[in-house]
C-alpha cells in the first residue's frame, strides 16, 4: 500500500461550504428583515456576499489582510454595495454569521461512506486554512470528528496553504513521510500545487468538472471515486 496518511481539506471538499453558507445567509436576511429596503433580494445578497468573501479570502491567503479584517469587512462591504446605509448595518451580523455557520451539517455526497471505507486502512487528517475557533464545531455538527487523528490549521502552523511550510508542519505533526502521503482538496492552488511543492501526491476534487491545465496525480468529480484510487 503506497499511501498511509491521507490529508483532507475541509471546506468545499467534505463540508459543503456553499450550501451551509447560503442557508446561513438566508437566516440573516430574514432575521434582519433586509427585504424592507426593497433594493435587493436574498439571492442578490448571497451573490454579492460570495463575491466579496472570495476576494477577501484570496487577500487573506496571500497574507495581505488579517483574519479580523476579513471578518470585520465582508458584511459592511456587501451591504454597502447593496445600498444599505452604513448606520443601518447590524453591528452583530459578522458575529452572528460566525456563530450560525459552523453549526450547519451539510456535507458532499458520499462523505461519510467514503470516510468509513478509508478509516480502517489509513490514517486520516485534516489540513485547512479555516479558523481554529470554528473548525471543531463544523466537524461535530456534521459528525466528522471521529474520523480524523490530527486537525492542522493555518493558525496552528503559522502559515497558510499553499505555503509548503504548512504541509511540512502537517507531516512533522503526524509523523508522516511525504512519499506515503496524499492530499485531497478542491483548490488547485492551495491544495494541489501546495502539496505538489511539498513533495506530496494530490487528488483534485473537481465536482463541477472545471477545465484546467494543471498536472495532477489524481482527479475526481465525486468522493466515491476515491475508492478506485485507494
Amino acid at each position: 500500500m503506497k499511501y498511509r496518511h491521507l490529508f483532507f481539506d475541509l471546506d468545499h471538499t467534505l463540508w459543503d461550504f456553499e450550501k451551509n453558507a447560503n442557508e446561513t445567509l438566508h437566516t440573516l436576511f430574514e432575521r434582519h428583515d433586509f427585504a424592507r429596503f426593497g433594493t435587493f433580494t436574498v439571492e442578490e445578497f448571497i451573490r454579492v456576499y460570495s463575491d466579496i468573501n472570495h476576494a477577501l479570502w484570496r487577500l487573506y491567503q496571500n497574507n495581505k489582510i488579517t483574519q479580523r479584517q476579513l471578518r470585520d469587512v465582508r458584511f459592511v462591504r456587501t451591504l454597502t454595495r447593496l445600498g444599505v446605509p452604513e448606520d443601518q448595518i447590524p453591528a452583530t451580523i459578522s458575529a452572528e454569521f460566525t456563530d450560525i455557520l459552523p453549526q450547519k451539517s451539510a456535507v458532499f455526497p458520499f462523505t461519510h461512506e467514503v470516510l468509513d471505507y478509508l478509516k480502517p486502512n489509513y490514517r486520516l487528517h485534516l489540513i485547512t486554512n479555516g479558523f481554529n475557533d470554528i473548525q471543531g464545531i463544523k466537524l461535530a455538527s456534521s459528525n466528522l470528528t471521529h474520523y480524523f487523528e490530527e486537525i492542522i490549521t493555518s493558525e496552528q502552523s503559522g502559515c497558510l496553504k499553499p505555503d509548503p511550510r504548512m504541509f511540512q508542519h502537517a507531516l512533522e505533526r503526524t509523523g508522516a513521510a511525504a512519499a506515503e502521503s496524499l492530499m485531497i482538496g478542491d483548490n488547485l492552488e492551495c491544495d494541489v500545487l501546495g502539496a505538489y511543492n511539498a513533495g506530496i501526491d494530490q487528488v483534485y476534487f473537481n465536482p463541477d468538472k472545471r477545465r484546467h491545465f494543471t498536472q495532477i496525480t489524481h482527479e475526481i468529480s465525486c468522493l466515491s471515486e476515491l475508492k478506485d484510487i485507494l
